[in-house]
């Protein structure tokens, strides 16, 4: 496993973090940065030569743990919609490339790594996505994920905040990785796999 020196969030940051989430709590959908705890379990499984696209990177708390898992940050791509936390992402991780848009739309952005993804990791608040935009980010993510690829998502609700109807309706399968009991607030990570 390769050692990456860990690029801290400076306080400039997170206060960019705080503004954005007081401007729009919903599209946020948390409170704080991901604990290292919880971007441990969404990183779990992830190796080096894996080709990751992270979507709601926000300031790059889950990046951390993916390039501590061993994948390259010239591997490594972060979608995120919000202008300022862009700007932080690319100043922290320069060698990934980062997108400005909406995740929902990663056909758009990343048409080009079509089947060749090994994860897609999210940090966004999906409990607060309607069913409809729930399937459109899952039928765009699969569209990158290899045949054995994963989707990684955590959720501060007791359940998968994918309901079985879109997941059977784009014939995926989900199982939970884990509870991060220290995260603020607690979270429960899925993996979600073609069935």
């Amino acid at each position: 496993m390769a050692s990456h020196e860990p690029r801290l969030l400076p306080q400039r940051q997170l206060g960019h973090f705080l503004t954005s989430w007081v401007r729009d709590p919903m599209g946020i959908g948390a409170v704080a940065p991901s604990s290292a705890s919880l971007a441990k379990l969404m990183a779990r499984g992830l190796h080096a030569g894996a080709r990751v696209v992270e979507v709601g990177a926000g300031t790059g708390a889950l990046t951390q743990a993916v390039l501590d898992a061993g994948v390259l940050e010239s591997d490594l791509y972060l979608v995120e919609s919000d202008e300022r936390f862009v700007e932080v992402l690319e100043s922290r991780f320069p060698a990934a490339r980062t997108v400005h848009g909406d995740a929902t739309w990663l056909g758009r952005h990343l048409d080009e790594l079509s089947g060749s993804v090994d994860f897609v990791i999210s940090g966004l608040p999906l409990l607060l996505f309607s069913d409809v935009r729930k399937r459109r980010l899952l039928a765009a993510a699969f569209r990158l994920l290899g045949d054995h690829g994963a989707f990684h998502q955590f959720t501060y609700g007791g359940v998968c905040p994918v309901g079985r109807r879109v997941l059977d309706g784009l014939g995926l399968g989900a199982s939970c990785l884990g509870f991060a009991a220290f995260n603020v607030p607690p979270a429960f990570v899925y993996r979600f796999e073609r069935a």
